[in-house]
């Protein structure tokens, strides 16, 4: 199947995405996950033992995230 993502507007992709993800989380097959995912999950659990982690609060992360994209 061959999708035309160049006439696809964003909001559609997203919804794609979206449909997939969805997808992939119901189903039965085993997806695969990146090693670097695993060592990036071991270093902030260490970060947060250590007590070195930080945290944003909800309102702060969406700040920093449109500060991101703009």
């Amino acid at each position: 199947m061959q999708l035309a993502l160049e006439k696809m507007t964003a909001r559609e992709k997203l919804q794609l995405i979206e449909d997939v993800w969805d997808n992939l989380c119901h189903s039965d097959e085993e997806v695969p996950v990146p090693a670097w995912h695993c060592d990036e999950l071991r270093k902030r659990e260490e970060m947060i033992q250590a007590g070195t982690a930080k945290f944003l609060d909800l309102d702060e992360a969406k700040q920093q995230l449109k500060r991101c994209v703009s």
